[in-house]
């Protein structure tokens, strides 16, 4: 699978699952925007990207600001001419009892992770159609699909990308593509905050998951690859989990002899 000739807008690209997809992608010859908020997180990416061969630029970004995504489109079409893949990445994670979270700390968590997925798609989807390709893939989560205590925060914002996935790809057929995914217990810095918070440990975590391990940023970047390919050409406004199993219930009951 090769995605020479391409270039690919990951935002949240310093860390953890952005991180993953920006050097997967880039070791399959696509040429590589990296966002993040974070300039040493996303520089360490670049480095790393260059350091083995591949073509990638950086570019400070806050995905809540619509002045920075006007800023980091037009620095990406400045520099490659276009951009067909997007990867809408970034987010942050609050694990907190409903009646507890702020109207701040909601808005805060709204403007960045739907707010940032609306704004993306809004300042990239205008160049995706004039040269008739595009794949935008949003991070969503399987809190947006199960319930769990304390995560109404968080998986508020991830229902809303599922929805804003869904509507944006009947609206921007035929020539770009809208999917979501969704990531179960995968080993980042999300994890392991609330697995610090909620002082669980993560082996615990594992074995709750019917292939029994925690995933890793490269098994979701994988699947990135795939729907960013012509691989997924006939996919459109599709969910694709990606949990080991977790949300198709976990195992309860063990016949032992």
């Amino acid at each position: 699978m090769n995605l020479e000739n391409e270039v690919a807008l990951i935002t949240g690209g310093g860390k953890g699952i952005g991180k993953a997809t920006a050097l997967l992608l880039a070791k399959k010859k696509a040429k590589v925007v990296i966002t993040d908020i974070n300039e040493e997180d996303g520089d360490k990416t670049l480095q790393e990207i260059k350091g083995k061969g591949g073509e990638a630029i950086f570019i400070k970004h806050d995905v809540s600001s619509e002045e920075d995504w006007i800023r980091a489109v037009n620095k990406s079409i400045d520099r490659y001419k276009f951009i067909n893949i997007l990867f809408n990445n970034a987010g942050i994670f609050t694990l907190k009892p409903l009646f507890e979270i702020s109207l701040d700390e909601w808005n805060k968590l709204m403007n960045i992770n739907v707010t940032g997925t609306f704004l993306g798609m809004k300042h990239v989807v205008p160049h995706m159609i004039k040269n008739k390709k595009g794949s935008i893939i949003n991070a969503s989560s399987t809190a947006a699909i199960n319930g769990a205590p304390n995560h109404s925060l968080y998986g508020a914002s991830k229902g809303a990308i599922r929805s804003l996935t869904k509507h944006a790809a009947t609206e921007f057929a035929p020539n770009v593509r809208v999917n979501s995914i969704y990531p179960g217990f995968v080993k980042t810095q999300m994890i392991d905050y609330a697995s610090e918070l909620s002082n669980t440990k993560l082996d615990n975590q594992a074995s709750s998951v019917p292939l029994n391990k925690l995933g890793t940023p490269t098994d979701v970047a994988n699947l990135v690859l795939y729907l960013a390919s012509d691989m997924s050409s006939y996919i459109t406004g599709s969910e694709f989990v990606v949990d080991g199993g977790l949300s198709a219930g976990p195992p309860v009951w063990e016949i032992k002899e």
